[in-house]
């Protein structure tokens, strides 16, 4: 799936951690019958960002509800080598790094990959794109926080558009994700400047209809992409 995505598709990925964490299993298995293309993970350790969610356990135990699902876990962590062994045996897909935590990024996604997982790095609003550009050929996901990571109930950043188009310009098949305030009100402007990996937390779990808002988000993204899934 994350291959296709290459190719032009779009995703959807709900984020659990807007879910009611005292339900996971079952939260997880309502964004997925309404349609989330994958899951998306929060692991902060309380340093990177100053909360602290959940980590390997929590996602192999998802893992064995799961089988077939795509889990990308955002580790949202200051030493994000550390736990690439522990995810990966967890069952993580994708393993999103913080460009901004690590001082050797060209070896964590050696690492990442050399474990069998699909390599992200993320930048955080703060963070220049050209960076994280330079490090596209060598990366599965290209992430831009639409919010500062770590803090809740903040607004989309429309500012950090200008990130999500240079990346498109530059890198035309690339895998570009969005987090951080996605929804049916901001969708168009994200899909227009070139994203189409979408993670979207409260306007998905906490909407009562989760599965026509995923579809008006993939029928928004894929507005702008002309290309065959």
């Amino acid at each position: 799936m994350v291959n296709r995505l290459c190719k032009g598709g779009c995703m959807i990925g709900p984020s659990i951690l807007n879910s009611d964490l005292s339900r996971l299993a079952e939260e997880c298995q309502r964004m997925l019958d309404a349609g989330a293309d994958y899951l998306h993970l929060d692991v902060m350790d309380g340093h990177f960002v100053p909360n602290l969610t959940f980590g390997a356990p929590v996602v192999a135990c998802l893992r064995k509800k799961f089988p077939g699902v795509i889990f990308e876990v955002h580790m949202m962590v200051s030493k994000p080598e550390q736990w690439i062994g522990d995810m990966a045996k967890s069952g993580a897909d994708i393993y999103t790094f913080h460009l901004e935590a690590s001082q050797d990024p060209k070896n964590v996604i050696r690492l990442i990959k050399k474990e069998g997982m699909q390599a992200g790095c993320g930048i955080k609003p703060n963070t220049p794109v050209q960076p994280l550009s330079e490090l596209a050929p060598l990366l599965d996901v290209l992430l831009i926080m639409t919010v500062e990571p770590g803090f809740g109930g903040q607004s989309f950043m429309a500012d950090m558009m200008p990130k999500v188009k240079y990346l498109r310009q530059n890198h035309p098949d690339a895998m570009i994700e969005v987090d951080g305030g996605l929804s049916l009100k901001t969708i168009e402007v994200a899909a227009s400047a070139g994203a189409n990996l979408i993670v979207s937390g409260s306007a998905v779990v906490k909407s009562d209809d989760p599965k026509s808002v995923i579809e008006e988000l993939r029928n928004t993204v894929k507005k702008f992409h002309n290309r065959v899934e």
